[in-house]
């Protein structure tokens, strides 16, 4: 790419001369650590129109595909981009390349999105958290034309509704209604839906082919018509991973903390074995009620990604990647290095971070892994980043 960020001898083309011997925060040793990061690369969307607050992205094969959540579309690049600026393959939501509105300035159909967000893809089917629509859309095969128009949708009977639980504001959920849902999760077969709004999991033991269907089971609730919560279950879960062992992770916005559970079966009837960013599943301070952050807090966080043996959490609040070797296994463990900060007591808010935003990351909302490459949604820059992993966290 164009704009490469080099480890020793950072340089951006929107450097002063005054500038160019400052390091990244991305490449600086944590303590005696070495650096996570051994090149990066930004790409701001197409040069006519580039991202506004991309919130969800994947990476499967070559392809890229970002939900640029502020513009109402998705786009998809076939083979990742090697510029900083590059027009897209295909655009979801939108018919023509430079519209943004919601639902396309139109009612709400098959080819339509308002605030997509999470993805998830395998490279033949794709499935969008069409979130303000109420909805999650699939596409049986993967689009190949701007606007293509989906296969099925979930959450509501027809493509044309798009009101909260189907019926509206007030309304009690159901297996087969949905409330600002934002993340999806499948593993070619099954299919997990964060029911955000409703603050439950849907999960359906096969990926739906018809419109409207049913959930199987639900995660944080009694039953599909449950509208109260403890504070053991997801209070607003975001997004959910499941790794080859079979970890959960749920990232559990609201209450500052990442669930994982050792068996993903388990989360059915069990409360989570393990919190990040909480030492008990009643507490739920920001930062844990600190001024400052630290390697086992977290501030908004809005999704994490298996890696290896360990996890990678996105700790939006405070603008930085937690990384964890191995998946925690007592409540509040401290991460061992990170991603955005030369320190883990340091936030976006404070001064280290008035070197401007090529030296930073900004509400990172999205992540995912493909092969040593950490792609993230660097949602407050409006931009995506990729990150090539050094070898000694794998």
């Amino acid at each position: 790419m164009n704009l490469n960020i080099d480890i020793d001898n950072f340089s951006s083309p929107y450097s002063t001369p005054s500038d160019e011997k400052k390091e990244s925060t991305f490449h600086l040793s944590l303590e005696g650590l070495p650096p996570m990061v051994k090149t990066s690369d930004v790409f701001r969307g197409d040069k006519g129109n580039p991202f506004l607050a991309p919130r969800g992205v994947w990476s499967v094969g070559e392809k890229l595909i970002v939900s640029d959540t502020g513009q109402n579309r998705v786009f998809v690049w076939n083979n990742f981009p090697e510029t900083e600026f590059e027009a897209p393959d295909v655009i979801l939501g939108q018919t023509e390349l430079l519209d943004t509105g919601r639902n396309a300035g139109k009612e709400t159909s098959a080819s339509t999105l308002q605030y997509p967000s999470g993805i998830w893809s395998d490279g033949k089917i794709l499935i969008i958290a069409d979130a303000w629509n109420h909805r999650v859309l699939i596409w049986n095969e993967f689009p190949t034309n701007h606007g293509q128009e989906a296969d099925a949708v979930i959450g509501q009977p027809d493509f044309e509704s798009n009101l909260t639980n189907h019926k509206g504001l007030g309304q009690i959920p159901e297996a087969n209604t949905l409330n600002w849902p934002y993340g999806v999760f499948s593993d070619g077969k099954q299919l997990w839906i964060c029911d955000t709004g409703n603050r439950r999991v849907l999960y359906f033991e096969q990926i739906p082919h018809t419109n409207f269907a049913c959930a199987d089971k639900v995660i944080g609730k009694l039953d599909f018509n449950d509208r109260d919560y403890e504070n053991n279950d997801p209070i607003w879960p975001y997004s959910l991973r499941i790794n080859e062992k079979g970890n959960l992770a749920i990232t559990d916005t609201q209450f500052y903390r990442t669930l994982i559970w050792n068996n993903h079966q388990d989360a059915f009837t069990e409360k989570a074995d393990v919190l990040i960013g909480q030492n008990d599943f009643d507490a739920c301070g920001q930062n844990q009620y600190a001024l400052f952050p630290s390697p086992c807090s977290l501030s908004w966080t809005y999704d994490s990604f298996f890696y290896k043996d360990g996890i990678l959490v996105a700790d939006t609040g405070n603008s930085r990647i937690l990384w964890f070797p191995k998946v925690p296994t007592a409540n509040a463990e401290m991460a061992e290095n990170l991603i955005g900060h030369p320190r883990f007591n340091i936030s976006s808010e404070n001064s280290e971070t008035r070197f401007g935003t090529d030296r930073q990351l900004y509400w990172p909302f999205s992540i995912c892994t493909n092969g040593n490459k950490l792609i993230l949604a660097d949602t407050g820059n409006h931009r995506i980043i990729r990150f090539e992993l050094n070898d000694f966290i794998a």
